[in-house]
């Protein structure tokens, strides 16, 4: 008798709108899962995928396309099965899913910036008083009350060297690609927190149970990403 092939309910992939897009599409490309449309124009916010077929079933994938920030709480919920996102979005809000590959893509730096002048004066002393303009309220809370500087946290959910600039703050805390904004800006960097890079995460239930759909894609990826490695590497 012929195999029986089943459709089960799609397999759910989020993806980070903006700048690690256009590095995201060439993995997915490598591992076969290319979105009918072309997720960088279209204003779906949902796209379909491939069909994956194992020995006894299949399964539709299928794209979200959403903000960078949001990533986390579709898949910790469980309305998306994959993700992929920044680890600066990890860290600050530490979400329940598992993180089984760095993309080494989107890659970055967390840091604290401040106006020339100001930082070239020196670190702040403890016991030290300032506002700080950021979005990552946690891990700038965290980090000046380990130093023992009481901070002000100002949650802007953009354009923070301009809070400087206005008098508004006097420390930012912000992902640092090339530092061309904040040298347009009159800010430099202070210390860098974090090494930042995109990570795939899975939602721990999903990958419980659909382990034979999510594995091999994760393994694709994975060579993926050496082969993207070696290529930077050698060129």
């Amino acid at each position: 008798m012929p195999e029986t092939i089943t459709t089960n309910k799609p397999l759910t992939i989020a993806l980070s709108k903006g700048r690690i897009l256009d590095d995201t599409l060439p993995l997915l490309k490598h591992a076969e899962l290319i979105p009918t449309e072309d997720v960088k124009t279209t204003r779906k916010l949902m796209v379909d995928g491939p069909l994956l077929k194992t020995k006894s079933d299949s399964t539709r994938i299928r794209f979200l396309i959403i903000r960078a920030a949001d990533v986390c709480t579709y898949v910790e919920q469980g309305a998306a099965d994959i993700g992929i996102v920044g680890r600066d979005i990890l860290l600050e809000h530490k979400p329940d899913v598992y993180e089984p590959l760095d993309l080494k893509i989107g890659v970055c730096r967390l840091c604290v910036c401040g106006p020339k002048a100001l930082v070239e004066k020196g670190r702040l002393k403890e016991g030290s008083r300032i506002k700080v303009a950021t979005k990552y309220d946690q891990l700038a809370e965290q980090y000046f009350r380990d130093h023992g500087i009481q901070a002000e946290i100002i949650h802007l959910y953009g354009s923070m060297e301009l809070a400087p600039l206005v008098g508004m703050a006097e420390r930012i805390v912000d992902v640092v690609e090339t530092g061309g904004t904040l040298k347009a800006n009159g800010l430099i960097e202070e210390t860098t927190l974090y090494d930042i890079s995109s990570r795939l995460i899975v939602n721990p239930a999903s990958f419980a149970t659909r382990k034979a759909m999510i594995q091999p894609i994760i393994e694709t990826l994975r060579e993926a990403v050496a082969l993207n490695s070696a290529a930077n590497t050698t060129s």
